[in-house]
């Protein structure tokens, strides 16, 4: 506890400094998520204090972020639409997904996982964050312009019939978990047909009209109406708020330009009286659980959406871990990674209990805290208290911040967030594989794949498959690389220095086989083309081991398979320095000693030499 009350003075500003700056990026992804700002200031809140708190890295930031936003905002319109545009009635389903990825985040500490994390391949993690920008600049575009499909009522209008489909489908739905669905008589059907009104149609219109219009290719898709529909004053706000937030950084960097911006946008709209549409309103209340996650939990709620929560945590542990190293570097010290992994699962847990929208170790907030001088975890927690001091005491107040102020706000962060090292490099990265006449870069290819389909599919399956492609090319470089290293050569083109003296006159009637590198799935074409190479004279065989260290199944049998033929062509085979891993795989299938007794294996190449000399005659010379 001395600890952390050690640096008291530089905790408290830079936690500060660092509350300040995360306020307008929390109200910004709570309103691109879907939940609402309040969402993100929740998260901001909990995840702030008590990854900090649990966390193992002292000067880390911890909030909602791009990536992480980008993903809940997938899961968050996909449970409300699978629960009929009903975002309350969604919103217990909503939450365990986000509790279930901090719980499996805590386990991806609690086993370790934490230092493997380095081994995602870049061009995936580029792909990724270049398309999380696009993705915000794309989806932005139309609040930025002032224009909501939901209440273009010429829009909606298109959605009647299929509004109409929907109510039908979910009445006889409702009957029939009542059990009163009769095909023979549809009395109460039409009862309750009757009692649809217009209202109901238009909210389930407006609900479609919405959904219909999500994510990037839907925003595409009424792009063209945004445009002939363009509200002026709303694009003028987030106009100028991009421009306070990229000018003011001109003139200092000690007071954050995006806070700069919300506050003098929000003043000039607000004070001015402008007919601005403002977010969706903040209580103020001081939050309370959410306890309907557990009293109305189901498994067939959450089940659609396991991988995805693994694929939330996974990608907060990535987006946590690599701000720890950056803050690694500033600081000097070294970040335990397993529990920062836990303190990051402990924050989302406890943050999606009372509402909140996951998040992880924010870059630029935690720069913000080390150069204001936060040195302990005090500094993280001090600014999750600062966000629920300022919940509390200005949430009304925040309500009157205007959406197109938030929109401009997050078009700077999707600009921000994509990978400009990773795109700048395309051009000079070697070009090492060939799709049909063309020539590319397996590094760009994979960046590009995951892009693609991040920005118009979807984020989690595209890491999925990136990493499935860069696994399968990983595999083939080094299996051509291991493979150029073990050739099939005889004596006479190749000799080791032990076989200099090997007697002339059995050359011909001895085959000596070298394996140098493990044998594996890439190298057993290499292998398996020795029966057909062995010269008529040469029945005695010698494969010397002593630099295979490695066999994998593949290999395992792949050796079975040319051991069993040269057996039938009654060839001999000798063994020769067989190191442990590869002895012990052999052992399990009894390759050891069924195709070959133990007699047969050699410790070294001078026994085996003698062996030679005395058990093989010259039948050539």
């Amino acid at each position: 506890m001395k600890n952390l009350f050690a640096n008291l003075k530089g905790d408290a500003f830079g936690g500060i400094t660092a509350g300040i700056v995360a306020l307008p990026l929390a109200l910004a992804f709570g309103v691109s998520s879907g939940l609402g700002p309040s969402a993100g200031l929740y998260g901001a809140i909990f995840i702030s204090f008590f990854a900090a708190l649990f966390g193992g890295t002292n000067t880390q930031i911890s909030g909602p972020t791009a990536p992480m936003t980008a993903v809940s905002m997938v899961v968050i319109a996909g449970i409300i639409a699978a629960n009929g545009g009903d975002t309350q009635k969604a919103m217990p389903a909503i939450l365990t997904v986000f509790l279930l990825a901090g719980i499996m985040q805590v386990g991806l500490g609690a086993i370790g996982l934490g230092a493997y994390i380095k081994y995602i391949p870049y061009p995936v993690v580029s792909g990724f964050m270049t398309a999380i920008g696009v993705i915000i600049l794309i989806t932005q575009i139309l609040p930025s312009l002032g224009y909501y499909p939901k209440e273009d009522m010429q829009y909606v209008s298109n959605f009647k019939s299929q509004a109409e489909e929907v109510i039908l489908e979910d009445i006889l739905k409702q009957e029939q978990k009542e059990g009163i669905l009769v095909l023979e008589n549809f009395e109460e059907t039409i009862k309750r047909g009757k009692e649809i009104t217009q209202d109901d149609i238009l909210r389930e219109s407006r609900v479609l009209a919405k959904n219909n219009a999500s994510g990037v290719i839907g925003a595409l898709k009424v792009l063209p109406r945004a445009l002939k529909n363009i509200n002026w004053l709303e694009l003028i706000l987030a106009f100028f708020t991009i421009v306070i937030i990229y000018g003011f950084k001109r003139i200092t960097k000690a007071i954050p330009s995006t806070l700069v911006a919300l506050v003098v946008m929000s003043g000039i709209a607000y004070g001015f009286g402008l007919q601005y549409k403002p977010i969706e309103k903040i209580t103020g209340d001081f939050p309370l659980p959410k306890m309907e996650i557990f009293a109305e939990f189901s498994f067939g709620n959450i089940t659609p959406y396991i991988f995805t929560a693994l694929t939330l945590a996974l990608l907060g542990a990535i987006d946590s871990l690599l701000t720890s190293v950056v803050a690694d570097n500033m600081t000097k010290t070294k970040h335990k990674p397993n529990k920062e992994l836990v303190g990051q699962g402990i924050g989302n847990a406890i943050g999606a209990i009372f509402g909140g929208i996951p998040g992880a170790g924010a870059t630029i907030r935690t720069v913000v805290n080390i150069n204001s001088g936060g040195k302990t975890r005090l500094s993280g927690m001090i600014a999750g208290v600062l966000l629920l001091i300022i919940l509390l005491a200005l949430g009304p107040v925040a309500s009157q911040i205007p959406a197109a102020v938030l929109a401009g706000i997050l078009i700077t962060v999707g600009i921000g967030v994509m990978d400009y090292k990773g795109l700048k490099a395309i051009p000079s990265l070697p070009k090492d594989i060939k799709l049909g006449p063309i020539r590319l870069s397996s590094e760009v290819l994979i960046m590009l794949i995951v892009l693609g389909l991040s920005t118009f599919w979807d984020l989690i399956y595209a890491v999925g498959i990136g990493l499935i492609i860069a696994s399968l090319m990983f595999m083939k470089k080094i299996g051509d690389i291991t493979a150029n290293g073990s050739d099939i050569k005889t004596l006479r083109e190749e000799a080791w220095d032990d076989e200099i003296d090997f007697p002339e006159n059995l050359k011909e009637e001895v085959f000596i086989k070298h394996i140098k590198g493990p044998l594996f799935f890439g190298s057993t074409s290499e292998i398996q083309a020795l029966a057909k190479q062995l010269p008529e004279t040469a029945r005695t065989v010698i494969i010397r081991m002593e630099r295979m260290q490695y066999i994998d199944q593949s290999g395992l049998y792949a050796l079975e398979d040319i051991l069993v033929d040269l057996k039938s062509d009654d060839r001999k085979v000798l063994f020769v320095d067989i190191p442990t891993q590869p002895r012990y795989m052999m052992e399990r299938i009894d390759i050891i000693p069924d195709l070959i007794p133990e007699a047969d294996c050699f410790d070294n190449f001078e026994n085996c030499l003698q062996w030679i000399k005395v058990n093989v005659e010259d039948t050539v010379h």
